[in-house]
């Protein structure tokens, strides 16, 4: 029998031309699915006869539940060396090796300025007016030069971010719970005394944190409302740091002149979910990590994970 694996969330439809899936050197047959499943019922149905599965990020979970429905499952491969959303206990229980992949913090730190420049110069809406035939003219930037740009987290992604914003000459400063002087000089920004007065001070707001405990729901009602009413706030890193009801809210009321968000609680984001219809709101699908470069490391490094595991020798093994 053929080693069967499916890829996952392929919505581009793009996972067997950017990676050469003979290479293992065994029967392997590639099923990807350009649809996203959405309950563990459709999932068990879609994956009850295959060896392998390729999921992209974390957007699909594999908790017990799952796992204990899939025997025939013995490999799990992850986009990224870091997945909170599979129970690695359960998949050892199961006979499940889970392995991941290399990824590069460019393509998020690249969209994150796509978003943010769409956010100050007014892009989406000057756009759809002139295709339109609508005004000349209707909106007035804001300027980048000389104002003060936020980060939440210093990390690759954040790092990367930060230089952008120093090459336009804005004042750049950084928070997090263990941020360092010595890492903030290292990068060449200033480290905010508090996350409050990154917030108050701050004409740009970038999130680059990892979920966790500490950081889930970090931005809350009481913090979004330091915000200035001419502030942006951007978020390329994990929906749940930001409480979703309360920035709808801010969004809603005005209080900030706007936000851009690539990431969501739910994804796919529902079609009657809030945020669609949400004003002063720059929105994209989760496209931080896709680029053609990214995705070529992620499914060619699938393929070498699956050559190892079928040759015996695993690699980059997860949990």
């Amino acid at each position: 029998m053929p080693f069967r694996c499916a890829v996952l969330d392929d919505f581009q439809n793009v996972a067997t031309t950017l990676a050469d899936w003979s290479a293992p050197g065994h029967r392997v047959e590639v099923v990807p699915f350009t649809e996203h499943f959405g309950t563990e019922d459709e999932l068990v149905a879609a994956l009850a006869d295959f060896d392998c599965v390729v999921t992209l990020r974390e957007r699909v979970a594999f908790p017990a539940s799952l796992l204990n429905r899939l025997p025939r499952l013995r490999l799990l491969v992850a986009s990224g060396m870091r997945n909170s959303v599979i129970d690695h206990a359960a998949a050892r229980a199961n006979g499940v090796t889970v392995c991941g992949t290399e990824s590069s913090s460019t393509p998020p730190a690249e969209l994150t300025w796509a978003l943010l420049l769409g956010l100050a110069r007014g892009l989406v809406q000057e756009n759809g007016a002139l295709r339109a035939g609508g005004p000349w003219q209707s909106t007035v930037g804001a300027d980048l030069h000389g104002r003060r740009l936020g980060l939440l987290g210093l990390g690759k992604v954040g790092a990367l971010v930060a230089r952008v914003g120093l090459a336009f000459g804005m004042d750049v400063s950084a928070w997090s719970q263990n941020l360092t002087e010595e890492r903030t000089h290292e990068v060449g920004v200033r480290l905010a005394p508090s996350k409050e007065e990154l917030l108050a001070d701050s004409d740009y707001v970038s999130v680059h944190l990892a979920l966790s405990d500490r950081t889930r729901g970090l931005l809350g009602a009481t913090e979004l409302a330091l915000l200035k009413p001419t502030a942006y706030l951007v978020n390329t890193s994990r929906a749940a740091i930001i409480d979703q009801a309360a920035l709808l809210d801010v969004l809603h009321e005005g209080r900030i002149a706007g936000a851009g968000l690539d990431v969501y609680d739910v994804e796919p984001l529902p079609g009657d979910h809030p945020l669609r219809t949400a004003p002063r709101l720059l929105a994209t699908p989760h496209l931080g990590y896709v680029s053609r470069a990214n995705y070529q490391r992620y499914y060619g490094q699938a393929v070498e994970d699956i050559r190892a595991y079928l040759e015996g020798a695993p690699v980059r093994v997860l949990g």
